[in-house]
Order: structure tokens, then C-alpha cells, then sequence
């Protein structure tokens, strides 16, 4: 096993850079997943990590050893790509050891690693049938019992699960990080899917256009996300965000744009008058009998265990998760509250998150001059 390390890693094609001075610490053992929106560069930083691809500037440490310019089969690292990739022509055990007799690796090596992979992947039934005979999940099984019998220090993921149906990918995603678990070996993952990030990872480095926007434990970047970007990725459905400015006074408070109000516990004196997002969780939204901010259903979405509902307030479209069987309509008026200690804020300028402190303490509906002067002003 070993630990990664990549110092000020940059990516250009030509004049094109993609990737901007990327810094990462993977600690040896640590399973760590690249989670993106399509072209954020997790597969291309991951391709860079195997060889694949060329590192224009930076450092990549994988074992304490800068390896910018090994050969892929000289650092260690064993890739699993979105594509099972298998020879047609060879049965499970020949696709599983192929790797080791190019290496000239001896027969009974070979068959013992074979083995030992077939064991842990639960392909021993399947070792002498042709990828032709199998599922997809079972393919993909095949593909991970190839980079296993190489024994290698580093695992390298690319989006595997994404050829896979919705239920095959729960199944499998368990048996990966089950396999983690068992082998202990360093492991990077690239998705672009965060409940495959939230769910397996041990660490989770967002990214976005080439820079990491964020990195840490998946519970700390979806409750304390750094910017909005983060905020919106993480979390299904998405954070609802809604316009408004804050306005001190003896009732500190947040101003919305339809001019309703919601109260602050505090916030520091110089961030009075600041345009602001409020960020609320779908599942951190309650409706309530009154006393809160009145809403408009405007869609309602059964899933078994929970409803989505989208309801317009605020002048904008919002979102709730709620846990029992709910009784609302289309078209019908609500009432919403949110629960205070879960409430977000960012700088509506630069995304950034906003001091801990703000949190929203209650909802109601006054209008005021004060906020009719904030938005004339804004406007």
C-alpha cells in the first residue's frame, strides 16, 4: 500500500489548461473519491495518477516516490476502467490472471492469485465461463479480480459502475467498499455521482473546472459545505437557495425579495446591508399551521418512504422532503418553516460560505420599508 500525494498538479493541452495547480494528500489505506460535474478534470487528474496521461507541472508522489515520468506498469496501480474491457475470447480465470503471465508470473502463481481473487469477489462458479455468459455486475466483478491479482499498492476507479442499472450499482458499490475494507488498499475514485461519493468514500475532493472546490469527510462537506457549488452538489435533491439581504436592527433578520422576513439570531455589524443566499436542505423544511413563510404547491412527487414537493414561495420554486404521506395538492397554500440550526448562508457576490453564527431563528410574514429599501437599492 501507499499513500499519494500530488503538489501543484497542472494539465494543459496546448493553450488549454485544464487542470490548475491541484493539491492532495491520499494517506496510505484511505479510500478517496473525485466527485465532478462532467469536464471538472476528476478523470483526467485520475488518468495523470496512472500514467495515462502526461502531468504538464507539479509533483505526483504515489509511495514517497515522484513517479511524473514512470511508465504506467512501473508505479504500482492497478485501473479499473468504466468499460469492463475483457478479452471475449478468454474465459473469467484467463481475463483474471492475463496480466500476470504477460509478466511471466508461473502458472501456479498465477492460479493461486486467481483463486484468492475468485474467492473474494465470489466468481469461484464463474472462473471458466467467457464474459459473453455474464451479467454486467458480474463483468465488473471480473474487471476488479484482474486489478486484485496484481496486488497492487493503489487502486484506480474510473466512473466503474456507470454502464450498470440503478439497482446493480447499489449492490455494487456495497461490494466495493466491502472489498476496501477487506484489502485496506490506498483507493481513488472517480463519479460523477455524489450519492456514490456520500456513501463510499472515506474522504471526498470536489472539484470543478479544474480546481478543488472543496475536500473532507462526506458528512462534513454536505453539513458544511464551503461555497454554493458545493452546497448544490452534494445532496439529492439539491439545497434550495433563496435571494435576500441582511438587515440589522433591534430584530436582526434577512430580507427576501418578495418582502418577507426572516429573523437572525446575530450576525457581524459589517455584514449589514450584504446581499445574501440562504441555503436550506430539502429534508430541513417543515410545513407548519402558521407563523411561517406562505408557499404554493406546485408539484408533489410520492417515492414510498418519503414525498417531493416542490412549492413556489420567495418568487421562486422551492423544494421539501417530507417523511410521512402528505396530504397537499397542486395549487394548494402552506405554510413552511426551517429548521434553525440547519440554515445556511453565502456571499451572494463569490459563493463563499458566511460566518457560523447566522442562523435563522424565525419565519413570518412582514413586509417593510427597510427591505423595499434594500431592493430598490439593489435593483
Amino acid at each position: 500500500m501507499a499513500a499519494i500525494t500530488l503538489e501543484g498538479v497542472h494539465k494543459s493541452y496546448g493553450n488549454v489548461k485544464v487542470i490548475h495547480g491541484v493539491d492532495i494528500e491520499i494517506a496510505d489505506g484511505e479510500f478517496v473519491v473525485l466527485v465532478g460535474p462532467s469536464g471538472c478534470g476528476k478523470s483526467t487528474l485520475l488518468r495523470m495518477v496512472a500514467g495515462l496521461e502526461t502531468i504538464t507541472d507539479g509533483a505526483l508522489r504515489i509511495g514517497g516516490r515522484v513517479v511524473n515520468d514512470l511508465a504506467p506498469k512501473d508505479r504500482d496501480i492497478a485501473m479499473v476502467f468504466q468499460s469492463y474491457a475483457l478479452y471475449p475470447h478468454m474465459t473469467v480465470a484467463q481475463n483474471m490472471g492475463f496480466s500476470l503471465k504477460l509478466r511471466g508470473v508461473a502458472k501456479a502463481e498465477i492460479d493461486r492469485q486467481v483463486q484468492r481473487a475468485a474467492h473474494i469477489l465470489a466468481l469461484e462458479p464463474y472462473l471458466d465461463r467467457r464474459p459473453r455468459e455474464l451479467s454486467g455486475g458480474q463483468r465488473q466483478r471480473v474487471a476488479m479480480g484482474r486489478a486484485i491479482v496484481r496486488d497492487p499498492h493503489v487502486f484506480l476507479f474510473d466512473e466503474p459502475l456507470s454502464n450498470l442499472d440503478a439497482k446493480l450499482r447499489v449492490q455494487m458499490r456495497a461490494e466495493i467498499k466491502a472489498l476496501h475494507q477487506q484489502l485496506k488498499i490506498t483507493t481513488v475514485y472517480v463519479t460523477h455521482d455524489q450519492t456514490e461519493a456520500m456513501t463510499m468514500a472515506d474522504r471526498i475532493v470536489v472539484m470543478q473546472g479544474g480546481h478543488v472546490e472543496q475536500s473532507g469527510a462526506p458528512l462534513d462537506l454536505y453539513d458544511r459545505p464551503d461555497n454554493v457549488f458545493v452546497a448544490g452538489f452534494l445532496g439529492s435533491p439539491a439545497m434550495n437557495f433563496i435571494p435576500g439581504a441582511l438587515i440589522a436592527g433591534d430584530r436582526p433578520g434577512l430580507r427576501l425579495e418578495d418582502g418577507s422576513a426572516l429573523e437572525v439570531r446575530s450576525f457581524p455589524a459589517d455584514l449589514a446591508g450584504k446581499d445574501v443566499l440562504f441555503g436550506i436542505r430539502p429534508e430541513d423544511i417543515r410545513i407548519v399551521a402558521d407563523d411561517g413563510i406562505e408557499a404554493t404547491v406546485g408539484l408533489v412527487e410520492p417515492t414510498g418512504a418519503e414525498t417531493h414537493v416542490t412549492a413556489r414561495t420567495c418568487g421562486q420554486d422551492v423544494t421539501l422532503i417530507l417523511k410521512d404521506r402528505a396530504e397537499v395538492a397542486p395549487g394548494q397554500k402552506i405554510r413552511l418553516s426551517f429548521i434553525s440550526a440547519r440554515s445556511h448562508f453565502f456571499d451572494a457576490g463569490n459563493g463563499r460560505r458566511l460566518p457560523p453564527e447566522l442562523a435563522v431563528s424565525r419565519q413570518n410574514g412582514m413586509r417593510s420599508e427597510a427591505f423595499r429599501h434594500v431592493a430598490h437599492r439593489r435593483a
